[in-house]
């Protein structure tokens, strides 16, 4: 185990996590002007694409960080059977779902039910496909829908936060079942489909277009909230939810919805951009 990997288990995560949750927020200029130019420079953020290109002007760090892209910055792909990328970032991996379990990294896998937080939740996803896109510093943190769909119920599931970097997911087992993560149900125009968002160490802050701010707080047992009859539609391509800070979006399908493209790890990806083609019946 190296050292990196050792701190994982050992730093207080949601301690941590708090701080840097206010720290972004602290509208002192030389505070939040110091940690943008520091992202900024460190990880080539390419400002042009911004709403608002001047990186300083934003109020607060949380600011720029789930800044605005403009309106032309990206795209839906054409195809209206397309299955979009819901978040900028790179692919960590994608596939088959193998008999209810989702392929982590070198050697290591986890279950769908775990990811879900209940067996039941899973079983439309037991022999279907996924989609795990890691978002950097650098990237646009608003995750978009990959299709048309009607939000069915949300499972906020407690854990822990490690980093889901990709040292930490290479050496970790069952990462992205052991964070804490917002579990966002939808039913389609073809059945029903599943994006995670998952928390990771001074990154956990999750917020949707339905509710605002989700997470935190942090969750000490499962907490389900439905959404049934409330007719919560969210078109294909439309911004869904944002992490104040970045981590990993998972999206499940089910057996027959979509046929993934060749995707590759450490592939870059846009939000918007054909990852595969939805079966049109």
């Amino acid at each position: 185990m190296t050292f990196n990997v050792f701190l994982q288990y050992i730093l207080p995560h949601r301690f941590l996590s708090r701080i840097v949750y206010w720290a972004t927020r602290w509208t002192f200029t030389p505070w939040k002007n110091w940690l943008i130019g520091t992202i900024v420079r460190n990880y080539d953020v390419n400002m042009s694409e911004a709403a608002q290109p001047d990186a300083l002007s934003y109020q607060h760090f949380n600011a720029f960080f789930t800044r605005k892209l403009r309106p032309d910055a990206r795209a839906a792909d054409a195809d209206p059977l397309a299955l979009l990328c819901p978040a900028d970032g790179r692919i960590s991996q994608s596939g088959a779902i193998v008999d209810g379990r989702i392929f982590q990294a070198k050697g290591q896998d986890y279950s769908a039910a775990e990811l879900l937080g209940d067996e039941a939740s899973a079983q439309p996803y037991r022999d279907g496909s996924f989609v795990t896109v890691y978002l950097s510093p650098r990237d646009y943190h608003r995750v978009h829908m990959p299709m048309k769909g009607t939000l069915r119920e949300t499972v906020h599931v407690p854990g822990r936060i490690f980093s889901v970097a990709p040292f930490a997911v290479e050496a970790i087992p069952r990462l992205f079942a052991r964070n804490e993560r917002l579990v966002c149900h939808f039913d389609g125009e073809h059945g029903p489909f599943v994006v995670v968002m998952v928390g990771a160490i001074l990154v956990s802050s999750v917020a949707t277009v339905w509710d605002g701010l989700v997470i935190p707080p942090y969750a000490s047992s499962i907490r389900r909230k439905s959404f049934e009859g409330q007719n919560i539609t969210l078109d294909r391509f439309a911004e869904m939810a944002r992490f104040n800070m970045g981590s990993t979006v998972i999206m499940l399908l089910p057996a027959g919805m979509a046929a993934l493209d060749a995707l590759q790890p450490l592939q870059h990806v846009l939000v918007g951009q054909r990852i595969g083609h939805r079966s049109p019946g």
